[in-house]
């Protein structure tokens, strides 16, 4: 698909002349965050944070539609930026069927599966629809990228030891694929003939084994699988679990608060922050030594169980996502992993740059656009 289009717009910074100019869209549950890239250079980001008030006048995540589109075109004027400027949009995607990762443009059949009756009600649905009809005004490409449901297990990792329960991808592949491609492109390799064991460590943490460009098995954490992590219990031993699910003492909320909300760091520590935790370190507080190094060892844990995933033939391992900025912490899980492959740190998660890049990529040529059916 031959998307390029060269312009010759100058980069209001630098004056330079820029092939394009990109518009990135990310819907939250209170915010919109939008950013304008020229080619990878950012412009400005800004986020449109909405009150619990203005929200509640809608009757549903859909509603809000219209009022989050005109809001965009208010910062993109008060910028002075010309919307027939953009080369393409691209959002964050949604809670869509599971597909594998890439670049997907947006057309019919995926708005339609996004807003769709019965479908999850999530801010992140309103991406796609957003960026399509922004794109149709100005005839530019729209674009999605690894939304959260992408899914490229092998047929081993589904099963979970019990017919009635089918293992899942859910994890945090917008990052995951960003970091390893930008780690590919510094070793010199293609992201689509090396491998990698990713690990995005942020509230959650997911760990995820990337076999030549796709993410053949990673840990559920949203459903209790690997780490536990600043404020989610991982895996846990299931008999004594299931002792206190049926001991009368909890409802089905507070089990699923333990799980994610109020499990890991929370639940030990009273804190979901690793700031915190090292403050307390750094003040001799023994007990969040032990914690907080029992958390990189069971990081740790997961990265040698993907190593296996990968038989042992790994190119190098990536740490990212918020937590990765913890410097205690990183240093407690090289330790272990590292007569695996080299590690490399890529703290936090862009989600605008990731998809920016993303865009480019597809703008460029460099990376094949994929249709939705």
């Amino acid at each position: 698909m031959e998307l390029g289009k060269e312009g010759t717009m100058p980069d209001g910074k630098s004056g330079h002349q820029v092939a394009h100019r990109i518009l990135v869209i990310n819907p939250g549950a209170t915010s919109t965050k939008i950013a304008v890239y020229n080619d990878d250079e950012l412009v400005f980001e800004e986020a449109i944070r909405y009150r619990p008030e203005e929200l509640a006048v809608f009757e549903t995540v859909m509603d809000q539609y219209k009022k989050r589109i005109e809001d965009i075109f208010e910062i993109l004027a008060g910028r002075n930026c010309q919307v027939s400027d953009f080369t393409a949009i691209i959002s964050r995607g949604g809670l869509l069927k599971p597909i594998e990762g890439g670049v997907y443009e947006v057309g019919t059949k995926m708005i339609n599966d996004l807003v769709g009756a019965g479908k999850i009600s999530h801010a992140c649905n309103l991406g796609a629809p957003m960026a399509h009809e922004i794109a149709s005004i100005i005839n530019v490409p729209a674009f999605i990228a690894d939304p959260p449901v992408v899914d490229e297990f092998c047929e081993l990792a589904r099963l979970s030891g019990l017919p009635e329960i089918q293992r899942t991808a859910v994890f945090h592949a917008l990052n995951h694929k960003a970091v390893a491609k930008r780690a590919a492109k510094a070793m010199g390799v293609r992201y689509e003939d090396a491998n990698f064991i990713v690990c995005h460590v942020g509230s959650g943490a997911t760990i995820g084994a990337h076999e030549n460009g796709r993410v053949i098995d990673a840990n559920h954490a949203l459903d209790g699988e690997g780490p536990f992590t600043p404020e989610r219990s991982g895996g846990l031993p299931l008999l004594g679990f299931v002792e206190m699910c049926y001991s009368g003492n909890y409802s089905l909320e507070d089990i699923k608060k333990k799980l994610v909300g109020k499990g890991g760091l929370m639940a030990y520590l009273g804190t979901n922050s690793a700031v915190e935790v090292e403050k307390r370190i750094q003040e001799g507080d023994e007990y969040a030594a032990l914690v907080y190094e029992a958390m990189a060892y069971q990081i740790a844990k997961e990265i040698g169980a993907q190593a296996a995933v990968l038989k042992g033939d790994v190119d190098a391992i990536i740490i990212t996502g918020g937590v990765a900025y913890s410097e205690i912490l990183v240093e407690w899980i090289k330790d272990r992993v590292k007569f695996i492959a080299p590690v490399l740190v890529y703290p936090g998660e862009d989600e605008m740059q990731a998809l920016a890049e993303a865009c480019l990529r597809a703008l460029r040529n460099e990376e094949e656009v994929k249709v939705y059916t």
